[in-house]
């Protein structure tokens, strides 16, 4: 399976412990770069995280941002403090007993006293459940959108693949010809000097310029290039290291047969494989 490391996701969830809602971002790196922002109540979680990105994601820089909201006021069970509003209330009672004109006491302005209203504790290991849990469905969606990309990515590999063998095919099939012309025009400029080369000596020149010129290996290794380029779309692990480098030796092979060719059509066709390699190498930087 082909991944794209280009990709998005949002997954929300929400519950009695809050709302949480996870956004995944992921472009291609040549490693994996996680980087995480969480809320200061679930910062705790950060290494659990990255561990479970780490996991399911090989390469890329992926951004992971939660958003969480508590639950609702109307959600929310309060309690009250009586101790510290008792205690409150004798010294408004006792503030009263001094003043002249006492103002009857208000309860709202009790309730507004910090700690007299007392909120349910946070109960960390529901948060982390459920946020972490949240992740995961972000990730699948991550996975499924890599997925379905590495999978459009093969489709337009393999058709540049197509396209780069059967130039291959037709190169090593013009070959004679292309030499046949060479030594044509080679003997027709030598003519004017033959008289001064010792006899044989044009034919050892021809053959070692012929050796110099052969492109049959650089055909071949393209050839090989390729169908090991076939073959490692069908691995199930991480392959964009390894197709990158695929992608290297073939235009290495491609400059190669283009320096040493002696035939025009040969030499357009060497220009077309250095574009159509170009063209896979640019999607191969986008696969994990």
């Amino acid at each position: 399976m082909i991944y794209s490391m280009t990709a998005f996701a949002r997954q929300g969830r929400e519950g009695d412990a809050g709302t949480f809602t996870w956004e995944l971002r992921s472009v291609n790196h040549r490693y994996l770069d996680i980087s995480v922002r969480l809320p200061e109540e679930l910062r705790f979680i950060e290494s659990q995280v990255r561990a479970l990105v780490s996991n399911r994601l090989r390469r890329g820089k992926v951004d992971c941002a939660l958003r969480y909201f508590s639950p609702s006021a109307a959600a929310v069970k309060f309690s009250l403090d009586e101790q510290l509003t008792r205690q409150l209330v004798h010294l408004c009672e006792e503030i009263d007993a001094l003043a002249p004109h006492p103002a009857p006491l208000n309860s709202l302005e009790v309730l507004r006293w910090p700690g007299v209203l007392k909120s349910p504790a946070l109960d960390v290991e529901r948060l982390k459940t459920e946020a972490l849990s949240a992740l995961e469905d972000a990730l699948n969606e991550m996975l499924a959108t890599r997925a379905a990309e590495g999978a459009r990515l093969v489709v337009f590999m393999t058709q540049r693949c197509g396209e780069i063998e059967a130039i291959v095919e037709r190169v090593r099939a013009q070959l004679p010809q292309a030499m046949s012309r060479f030594r044509e025009r080679l003997h027709a400029r030598l003519e004017t000097v033959q008289t001064e080369l010792e006899p044989g000596r044009l034919e050892q020149e021809l053959v070692l310029f012929a050796q110099r010129s052969d492109i049959t290996e650089e055909l071949d290794r393209l050839q090989a290039h390729m169908a090991e380029v076939r073959q490692v779309f069908q691995r199930k692990e991480p392959v964009g290291r390894r197709l990158d480098f695929l992608m290297q030796e073939l235009n290495r092979e491609a400059n190669t047969l283009a320096a040493k060719s002696v035939d025009v059509a040969i030499s357009q066709d060497a220009v077309e494989l250095k574009v159509l390699i170009e063209q896979v190498r640019e999607q191969v930087q986008n696969i994990e």
